[in-house]
């Protein structure tokens, strides 16, 4: 988005009419007073107008540097000797791979504990206005571990179902690891898959087609 040069009689005024054109807030613009103006002799004579530069801020930096920083204090708290990288992924979402000591800490049961925290690192990263900021944690490449492991075990459950011609339902999963296993089966015509049940105890259930 464009930046706005504004000319008023007050640093304000001249604030509050780039506002209005850019049509936002005050916490939403780094603001540059390039000159505060002046009244001149008796307000008349000399007088000069302020003039600012108004330009939108950067909200996703914002969000990922506040995402940042939360993590950090995380792993203050657990105590885990644990550093972190941050990258981006093809589609966008921003990445902060975890390394070091004490991983299993930070990853737990089943990416149990990375999930957690990387709820708590979204909500606080995206608390106010702005495009919401995907961010996703890793510790030295679980998560392709993981969906790899997903992948196996949907391609087992999916011989199973059609060997015994009737569906056979997985262990309960989150919502992102239930999405791996529908689109590593979502290729297979003789089997369905669907969600079952309510969190925390929704599961994938695989259907065969001729059942």
């Amino acid at each position: 988005m464009r930046s706005v040069e504004k000319y008023a009689r007050t640093v304000e005024e001249a604030v509050e009419e780039a506002l209005r054109e850019l049509e936002l807030s005050k916490e939403q613009v780094e603001i540059e007073v390039i000159d505060e103006g002046s009244k001149g002799l008796f307000g008349l004579l000399g007088s000069k107008q302020a003039r600012v530069l108004v330009k939108p801020k950067d909200l996703q930096s914002q969000k990922v540097q506040t995402g940042a920083a939360f993590l950090q204090g995380l792993l203050d708290q657990l105590d885990a000797k644990v550093t972190f990288t941050q990258g981006v992924s093809d589609d966008g979402t921003i990445v902060f791979t975890m390394e070091g000591q004490n991983l299993g800490l930070v990853i737990g049961h089943r990416g149990q504990m990375l999930d957690a925290m990387q709820y708590l690192v979204n909500v606080v990263a995206n608390k106010g206005s702005g495009d919401w900021v995907r961010i996703v944690l890793d510790a030295e490449g679980y998560r392709q571990r993981r969906e790899k492991a997903l992948y196996d075990i949907a391609q087992r459950m999916a011989d199973r179902a059609k060997a015994q011609g009737q569906k056979v339902a997985l262990e309960p999963m989150n919502a992102a690891e239930r999405r791996i296993i529908h689109m590593a089966l979502a290729d297979d015509t003789q089997v369905e898959t669907a969600s079952e049940g309510e969190d925390p105890y929704r599961r994938v259930v695989v259907i065969p087609v001729n059942s």
